[in-house]
């Protein structure tokens, strides 16, 4: 174990050539990052998942009421005592050859059974109760980091001068501020990657994964190598359009649909020119080639900075979609079905099927969409 932990925390990966970890060690004078600081996230992250539970219970779902937002939840299939047991025991999505065994028992034909699985599946999805309520948490928490990280930078040197992250770097001493700031987002993206799992499920279940653990590598990564004041900018950059997104989705869940649409265009102004405008030119560019002037590169700034383009391209994925949302509600008027939607609708096809021959079943038109980027029912989702 001793081996290992030796070649993890090997000083030639983590830090530049000649800088050793008893270079930054804390002392009277100087408090640094340590590693060990990181550890305090993990019992935050459930805090605040706690807090979260709370948060909707006793703040968002009365707001949620007030709003007239109604639990209620997808359409209900039929009850039908076979098609349920293979749904629960056997599959959820039943391939040709056992449609054509179900139509032939039940006597009804292979598109009304695909339908009741499609709405047996939806069914299982959370009401817009509940996704206005996850919404508004996030919402709440983006909001207060946003605010803090504001008021943080707009007194610090390396906001207006980015050159200042890599000035004396990597003996740049670690303030409380700065602490409270990095402590509060890991815990919070921490408690995202894990609730994740219970959580509404989206059809870019990966991709949010997958950009959640970049998140946190690079948060993690940034602050035991010190590169806390470049991480701060990314944070705060990120944050600002997170909090219009959240904006955008609990105005849609409350069918206010003039707002919804007016927040869903300033988010897409804010994301697109911060991802793929503010983010390329003023952070790519400081932690490519001004760090690589003052500093020069080195292990970990290579993994650093491959994260920092992995989330670039995610960054591009989802501004695609945005600008593709942007096109259909020109063309419809409104922001409409978002593409990430989480809940299955039928097909125009599906729409004029008759019905079954012993059982009246009606099919799920109109998409709940919580997760991608606005919808006409319910909305988006983004990070």
């Amino acid at each position: 174990m001793a081996g290992i932990l030796a070649w993890f925390w090997n000083e030639r990966f983590w830090l530049p050539h000649n800088v050793t970890w008893a270079d930054l060690k804390n002392t009277d004078e100087s408090t640094f990052p340590q590693a060990e600081d990181l550890y305090l996230a993990c019992p935050l992250a459930f805090c605040m998942f706690m807090i979260r539970l709370v948060f909707e219970r006793f703040i968002a779902r009365p707001c949620a009421l007030g709003l007239k937002i109604q639990a209620n939840g997808p359409q209900k299939a039929q009850p039908n005592a076979i098609l349920e047991k293979v749904f629960t025991a056997i599959t959820k999505h039943p391939d040709e050859k056992r449609l054509e065994g179900l139509s032939k028992q039940l006597d009804w034909d292979v598109r009304t059974i695909q339908r009741w699985f499609r709405q047996r599946r939806n069914q299982e999805k959370p009401s817009t109760l509940a996704r206005f309520c996850e919404s508004m948490w996030r919402f709440t928490f983006y909001l207060y980091i946003f605010t803090y990280g504001v008021r943080f930078l707009k007194k610090s040197p390396w906001l207006w001068n980015t050159r200042e992250c890599w000035y004396n770097y990597p003996y740049q001493p670690l303030t409380v501020d700065l602490h409270y700031f990095y402590i509060l987002e890991l815990s919070f993206y921490l408690s995202l990657l894990f609730s994740q799992f219970t959580d509404i499920r989206r059809k870019d279940f990966l991709l949010m994964f997958l950009h959640h653990v970049a998140t946190i590598s690079l948060i993690t990564f940034s602050y035991v190598n010190n590169m806390v004041r470049v991480g701060t900018l990314v944070m705060c950059l990120h944050d600002a359009a997170d909090v219009l997104l959240e904006a955008a989705k609990m105005a849609n869940y409350a069918k206010c649909q003039r707002l919804c649409n007016v927040l869903f265009v300033m988010f897409a102004l804010v994301f697109i020119s911060s991802r793929l405008g503010v983010y390329p030119v003023w952070i790519l560019n400081t932690t490519v080639f001004e760090s690589w002037e003052i500093v020069g590169p080195y292990p970990s700034w290579w993994v650093f900075n491959v994260l920092l383009v992995l989330l670039q391209a995610l960054h591009t994925f989802w501004s695609y979609l945005i600008v593709r949302i942007a096109c259909r509600a020109i063309s419809r008027g409104k922001v409409s079905k978002d593409d990430r939607s989480d809940i299955e609708s039928s097909s125009d096809e599906d729409e004029v099927l008759p019905p079954p021959q012993k059982h009246h079943t009606n099919g799920t038109n109109g998409a709940h969409g919580t997760n991608g980027y606005l919808s006409s029912s319910p909305c988006p989702d983004e990070h």
